[in-house]
Parts: C-alpha cells; structure tokens; sequence
C-alpha cells in the first residue's frame, strides 16, 4: 500500500464535497510530477485530503477507489478516481505538520506547489495521529 496527499482549494472542491458525492474523479491536474503520482496510484492506497490556501490543513481521508486513466477534461493527462473514508474531527494544519519533528522532510513543506504527493508510511501514521 502506498500513502498520498492531494491539495484542494476548499472554495473549488472541499472534503464534505467529495462526502457528498461518495466519490470523485480526481481531475485537472497539470504538473508533470503530480501527473507521474497519480500514475502510480493504486486502488486501496489511502489518501490525505488537504485543503489549500484558505485552511491549510489535512481535513480527511480517502483511498483510491480507481486507478489511473485518461483526464476526462484532456485525455493527455491523468485521473484517479477516490472516495472518502473520513472527515478529521481535528483538522491537521499546516503549523502542526511544519512542527512535527519527524515531518520535515514533507513534500507538503519542501515542495509546496505540488498538488499530488507521496507520503512515507512514517509521515502518513504521523499526521493521522496529531489528527487523533
């Protein structure tokens, strides 16, 4: 099994959107190495939802549901498909996971404009425990 975060901009699509909709295909992503994550997603892999700009927080988790496929939106791009798991009671910020010793190497904080990233085993079990 293999750990992501994907960042969303809570306005454009937040985490009781994809709730509500009880699965999603993650769609319009434009970056080359976010498109090569998305490529090596697997169905069952867990994923942390983050809310982007206006939070700044890991809010839920998700897995993925369906593995990689042409973007409906421009099929020389990737989709995947996910679903939710759960909303946080305690959202995660961007302060805690930046404090969290062992998060320092985060590709949230060392690359913070990739909007689809891997997490180790270690930072994914770290920052679903500040979540309680």
């Amino acid at each position: 099994m293999n750990y992501w975060l994907v960042k969303q901009e809570p306005e454009k699509y937040s985490f009781d959107d994809l709730a509500a909709d009880g699965v999603t295909d993650w769609t319009g992503v434009r970056n080359f190495q976010a498109r090569n994550n998305l490529r090596a997603m697997r169905v069952g892999d867990q994923v942390l939802f983050y809310h982007s700009v206006s939070e700044k927080a890991v809010v839920g988790l998700a897995q993925v549901s369906r593995e990689s496929f042409p973007d409906p939106q421009d099929e020389k791009w990737i989709a995947v498909e996910i679903r939710p798991i759960e909303k946080f009671a305690k959202a995660v910020t961007l302060d805690e996971i930046k404090a969290a010793k062992n998060l320092e190497n985060i590709a949230l904080i060392k690359q913070s404009r990739l909007s689809v990233m891997p997490l180790t085993k270690s930072e994914f079990e770290t920052i679903l425990h500040i979540a309680g």
